[in-house]
């Protein structure tokens, strides 16, 4: 299994989630189209994707549809609220400090 932070780091990747994040599912013709580049890139991407259990794939009939699974993508964001939970902290304690001299 891929690590989800190593799937997303792509702009590729990311193009793809948010592609996806848009239909019910597609397959990868219509899929391809939306980028600069060949069938076999894009699969690529959408393997990688899979691994880290971003993207479900199902077959139907000769063609394999796609689809997102955001619920690995709350790791993310959960990861990044702590984190602006920090910051928003961190120039609270700042203005304090500044209003005091």
């Amino acid at each position: 299994m891929r690590d989800v932070y190593d799937a997303v780091a792509d702009p590729t990747r990311r193009k793809l989630l948010q592609l996806l994040a848009n239909v019910e599912d597609l397959p990868l013709h219509e899929i391809t189209v939306h980028f600069e580049m060949g069938r076999t890139a894009v699969s690529k991407h959408l393997a990688i994707l899979k691994d880290a259990d971003l993207v479900i794939a199902r077959k139907v009939g000769r063609e394999t549809r796609y689809r997102l699974n955001a619920k690995p993508l709350k790791e993310i964001q959960d990861w990044v609220s702590f984190y602006e939970g920090f910051w928003k902290e961190n120039i609270i304690k700042l203005k304090r400090l500044l209003e005091e001299k």
